[in-house]
């Protein structure tokens, strides 16, 4: 569904990705994981259309991303949550969720995007009781619900999910995850770009490890887990005893 290939992003003169390569199947949940300044949340922004990479391919569904211009990425069948949320925190929950469905590909009706939001509130029961009120009031793991179903107000084919679980409780954290599961389980594809490296693999169909903007392993989430390149770019070596791989 999504492909990309031999992706090169500069900040400058300095390259932020290089030869970047990646795909993911119609209803995969893949995971890209990586340390900090490794070039995740970059990766996630030059697929949302975001930023405009120097070299490489994009594609979705056969379709040439770099034909389009960036607002039109969504309406590819594209829809982002991005780190730190980013919602319009004056306007009500039920506002937010109303820019969603804006871009939503074609013309929605009023009960297409009353359903899109049934099944956001389906999805977070606890925006039920939200929907009038304003979204900056909210605690952090309820804005991430609301980002969350923005984004799936959009009907995407592929969600991207950039570090979904930061600053969240570890409860938050448990139930976020259990979304992100739901999402993937009715069918729509999820990239997850994660520092909580031990959930989001034994979450992940397959998955890829970023170093210095550069894909150094691929597999299965549970096989990469167990990777030593895992440990080498996390703790600079592959001994294993006292290593712990971040998690929330």
């Amino acid at each position: 569904m999504l492909d990309v290939a031999g992706l090169r992003v500069d900040y400058g003169a300095a390259p932020a990705l290089s030869g970047v390569s990646l795909h993911v199947d119609a209803g995969e949940l893949v995971c890209v994981v990586g340390p900090n300044g490794a070039g995740k949340t970059t990766l996630i922004d030059t697929i949302a259309g975001l930023l405009r990479p120097a070299e490489g391919r994009m594609t979705m569904q056969g379709r040439d991303l770099h034909a389009l211009p960036s607002h039109r990425f969504c309406r590819a069948g594209i829809a982002i949550v991005p780190e730190g949320r980013r919602l319009f925190t004056r306007m009500s929950v039920r506002e937010n969720l109303e820019i969603g469905a804006d871009a939503r590909p074609g013309a929605s009706s009023r009960r297409e995007r009353d359903e899109a939001q049934r099944r956001a509130c389906e999805l977070f029961p606890v925006l039920r009781e939200k929907l009038d009120v304003a979204a900056g009031s909210l605690s952090g793991g309820q804005q991430q619900m609301v980002a969350i179903a923005r984004a799936l107000m959009a009907n995407p084919r592929l969600l991207l999910l950039d570090e979904p679980s930061l600053g969240l409780s570890p409860l938050m954290v448990e139930a976020m995850f259990g979304a992100i599961r739901d999402v993937h389980a009715a069918g729509t594809a999820v990239l997850l770009v994660e520092q909580n490296v031990t959930t989001a693999l034994a979450l992940a169909d397959r998955a890829y490890l970023l170093e210095e903007g550069r894909i150094v392993g691929e597999g299965r989430g549970e096989d990469l887990l167990n990777h030593p390149d895992l440990r080498r770019v996390y703790f600079g070596s592959t001994r294993v005893s006292g290593d712990r791989i971040p998690r929330a």
